[in-house]
C-alpha cells in the first residue's frame, strides 16, 4: 500500500513536470505567430504605398491639353527661347506626352531612357517633326521639335539624345506647372473656328475699306512735313512701332531734326540686335556701337504708318523684319536743348 502511494506521488510530479516543460514552447509559438503577422502588414501597406504613389502620377491630370515647363540639365538641349521654355502637354487615357519645340536641327533624335539602352535593337526612336517658331523680333525659323513620353509631373527622368555626329549622350529631364488650356478632343474644333471667326472678321473689315469712304480715309494718307509748317529745329514726336511680333519697341517720344525742308528722326530699338534699317529702298546703317541699336532715319511721313525694315542679328541667321512706324504731329513739341 505504501509503494502504490509513493508510485502515484512520483507519476503527479512527472506529469507538473512535463506540463510545465510545455509553456515555454507554446508561448515561443505565439510570438513566432504574431511577428509574422506584423511583417506580412508591414509588407502589404508599403506595397498599397507603392501602387498610391504609381496611381497618383499618372492620375494627377486629366485627360487635356497644358502648357508645361520643360527642365532639363543642358544649356544645349533645351526648348527653343520663343516658346518661353514650355512645351504642350497631352494627357490622354492615363498617358502624358509633351511636345517641345528645340533650338535647331542638331538633335536628329530622341529617346525616352537612356544613351545606353537606346543603342539596343528594337528601341523606339523618337523621330523629329519640323517646326517653325517666331521669335519677339518677327523673325521665324524651322527647328527639330519631339514628342516625349511623360512618366510623372515634377519628377526627373532619362532621355537620350542622338546628335550630328552620331553618339548618343543622357540628360535628365522635367515637366513642371502644367496649366490646362483646353480639351484634347475640343482643341483642334476650336482653333478651326477661331480661324474661321477671325477670317470672317477680316473679310468684313476689307468689305468696309472698299466700299465705305469717310474722312479717315484722308486721314490714313498721313501728312507730309510741309504740311506741319516747322522751322528748321529738333521736336519731339510720340512714335508707334508695329510689326513683327508686337514684342520689339522704339523709344518714343522720338527726336526728330527739321533741317533744309527734311525730317530725319533718331530711332533707339529696345534690343542691340539690328544691324540695318531700310527706308524707301536706302539702307542706314547703326550710328551707335554700344547699346540698343539707334539709326537716323529720313521721316516721309506723319500721322500714318510709315513702313521699313529692319534687320536682326538676334539668331543664328541675319532677318529682316517688315515694321510701320507712326509719328503722331499731335504730340509734337520742340525739343529741349
Amino acid at each position: 500500500m505504501k509503494k502504490r502511494y509513493v508510485n502515484l506521488i512520483l507519476a503527479m510530479v512527472s506529469a507538473s513536470a512535463m506540463a510545465l516543460g510545455s509553456v515555454p514552447a507554446m508561448a515561443a509559438t505565439d510570438s513566432a505567430k504574431t511577428e509574422s503577422a506584423k511583417n506580412d502588414s508591414k509588407e502589404d501597406a508599403e506595397a498599397s504605398n507603392e501602387k498610391e504613389a504609381d496611381a497618383a502620377k499618372t492620375d494627377t491630370l486629366e485627360d487635356g491639353v497644358y502648357t508645361a515647363e520643360f527642365d532639363t540639365d543642358s544649356s544645349m538641349f533645351h526648348v527653343n527661347e520663343a516658346n518661353d521654355e514650355k512645351g504642350e502637354l497631352t494627357v490622354k487615357d492615363g498617358k502624358m506626352t509633351i511636345h517641345v519645340s528645340l533650338v535647331s536641327k542638331k538633335i536628329v533624335n530622341l529617346f525616352a531612357g537612356t544613351a545606353e539602352d537606346a543603342q539596343k535593337d528594337g528601341a523606339e526612336i523618337i523621330e523629329p517633326t519640323t517646326d517653325t517658331v517666331k521669335y519677339s523680333d518677327g523673325y521665324t525659323e524651322e527647328v527639330y521639335g519631339f514628342d516625349i513620353p511623360v512618366p510623372a509631373i515634377d519628377e526627373e527622368f532619362d532621355v537620350a539624345l542622338l546628335g550630328e555626329k552620331g553618339k548618343w549622350y543622357d540628360h535628365k529631364v522635367s515637366v513642371k506647372n502644367p496649366v490646362k488650356t483646353g480639351d484634347v478632343e475640343e482643341t483642334t474644333d476650336d482653333t478651326d473656328k477661331k480661324e474661321d471667326s477671325s477670317d470672317k472678321e477680316n473679310a468684313e473689315k476689307a468689305d468696309v475699306s472698299k466700299d465705305e469712304k469717310t474722312s479717315d480715309d484722308k486721314k490714313s494718307e498721313g501728312k507730309k512735313l510741309e504740311d506741319l509748317k516747322l522751322e528748321d529745329g529738333t521736336y519731339e514726336f510720340d512714335v508707334t512701332l508695329t510689326g513683327g511680333t508686337g514684342r520689339a519697341t522704339v523709344e518714343s517720344p522720338a527726336k526728330v531734326e527739321i533741317k533744309d525742308k527734311e525730317a530725319t528722326a533718331t530711332i533707339i530699338w529696345s534690343s542691340p540686335n539690328y544691324d540695318y534699317m531700310i527706308v524707301d529702298g536706302e539702307k542706314y546703317e547703326p550710328v551707335n556701337k554700344d547699346g540698343n541699336s539707334t539709326f537716323e532715319i529720313p521721316v516721309t511721313v506723319f500721322d500714318t504708318e510709315m513702313e521699313v525694315t529692319a534687320d536682326t542679328v538676334a539668331m543664328s541667321t541675319p532677318h529682316e523684319i517688315d515694321y510701320t512706324l507712326n509719328f503722331d504731329s499731335s504730340s509734337m513739341k520742340k525739343a529741349e536743348k
